[in-house]
This record gives C-alpha cells, structure tokens and sequence, in this order.
C-alpha cells in the first residue's frame, strides 16, 4: 500500500470498526525514529498512513517529539496530504470548550526544537504566509458545515513549548495575537511545507486558558477531548474520499520552487 493521506494524532482518532489496519511499518529516518510504527490500512476504503504523535502510552512530550522523524517516514512512505488532530486551549470567549478550530495562522512561541531540514550545506528560506493547504481547509469546513458541527472556520493557534501551561500574564498577552494556544503545532507543519506535503491542523478546544480564571488541568482537558474525538474522527472518515487524487488546486507541491536559497 502507498497511503497518500496520513493522519498524525492520538490513539482516540482511530476507531477500530472504521480504521482496517493492513501493516504496521518501523522505520527509521536520518533524524531518528518516529514517535511510533506507522499504522497502514484503510478508512471507509480509502488508504490513509496513521502515527501517533506522542508514541502509544503517551511517552514523548510536546517538546521531545521527533517532528523531523516523523514527517521524513509519512514522505517517505508517500504520503502526500497531513490530517492533523490536536488539543487546545481557548484564549477567546467565542471559542468554546467542545468546538472545532480549522486552524489558519500560527504564531511560535516554542524556544528549543528543530524547526527545519535545511539545517546543513544547503539553506532554503520558505515562505509561510499561508502555512496551511487552502484547498484542506476548506474541504474540512465544508463538511463540518454539512455534518452542522460547532466549528470555527479559522483561527490563529499559538504553539508555546510546554510541557507546563501558561502562567496567567502569558495567558493574557496571547489573547492580543492569537484565539487558541497548544503546544504541538510548531515545527510540526512548518516541517510539512518544507517537503511540499499539504497539512491541515483540526484543533478541538478542551478548556479556556488561564486568562479566564478557571484552573487549566489535564484531567479537564482529557474529558473534553474524550467527549469531542468522535466528531473529528466522523468529520475526518467523512472527508476522506473527497480529498481529490491530484493536488493542482493549491500551492503546497510548489513550496521550495519560490524558496530562496
């Protein structure tokens, strides 16, 4: 099999009665391993690579996750197209616990990861203006829109390095920049652009941050998430088979052409 969809998220994305796995592939990659073995098989019968983006068990934090490993083994394998589920933190009253954010911006607030593969001899400057596939997102928001799912077509995510949540003065200056906050975004799909893969980053919103004056904890975050991983996985097996085969309807294939060096 050669999946040209994978779906980097948690282990509650799959559901064993819609996802058949066909392999289980450990690779290894010139940056290390990956999170885990890729889970290779099918979704409503369409083929689709899956990682866990923390490993099973949940034993890499967002700040040690290999995101270069994990991005080179999907390219490697095919894969084309980055379905990217994700828990996050409201920093805006509209955005409410329960809802869907088809993400748009991001602002990097992380301080120690590895941001690129061009770390070496060659350089390659990559424009991110637009740092998700349009065509993605709005595939996603059409059928969200048709399934009348709580969602916001846009919004701008602010990846800080955790693994601790903000204090409540960093909580209160994102809220000028930014509607959401989680810590795994960055370098996650700067990574994606930079091997002209198209990535599209589903974040359900599990609480508000601390600006709000209601205690961030991952038993709350956790709930929420469990409440709310059964639309993103029904949105997701939804959208899967008209995700079209070609991708010349966006500019993700041709993201290092206009690179300077």
């Amino acid at each position: 099999m050669a999946p040209r969809i994978g779906i980097i998220g948690g282990t509650g994305v799959y559901d064993p009665e819609i996802f058949e796995i066909k392999d289980k592939i450990a690779l290894s990659t010139p940056y290390g391993a990956p999170s885990d073995r890729i889970l290779v098989g099918e979704m409503d019968g369409v083929e689709i690579a899956f990682l866990s983006r923390h490993g099973s068990g949940h034993v890499y934090p967002p700040h040690r996750i290999n995101y270069r490993a994990n991005i080179w083994a999907l390219k490697h394998l095919g894969v084309e197209r980055i379905i990217s589920p994700c828990a996050v933190g409201s920093l805006q009253e509209e955005y409410h616990p329960g809802e869907l954010v088809i993400v748009d911006q991001f602002i990097d607030f992380t301080k120690g990861r590895d941001y690129t593969f061009f770390d070496g001899a060659k350089t390659m400057h990559i424009s991110t203006a637009e740092p998700f596939c349009k065509e993605m997102s709005s595939l996603f928001a059409s059928e969200a829109r048709r399934m009348d799912l709580p969602f916001h077509g846009s919004g701008t995510y602010v990846c800080i390095e955790g693994p601790r949540f903000s204090t409540k003065a960093e909580s209160r200056m994102f809220r000028n920049f930014a509607d959401i906050i989680g810590m795994t975004l960055v370098p996650e799909c700067q990574l994606a652009k930079e091997a002209e893969m198209c990535y599209t980053s589903l974040a359900t919103i599990t609480d508000y941050d601390v600006w709000a004056d209601k205690p961030v904890d991952t038993a709350t975050v956790l709930k929420t998430m469990s409440e709310s991983v059964e639309r993103v996985r029904n949105l997701i097996a939804a959208t899967l088979d008209k995700i079209p085969e070609t991708r010349d309807r966006c500019e993700c294939p041709h993201t290092l052409e206009a690179a300077g060096t």
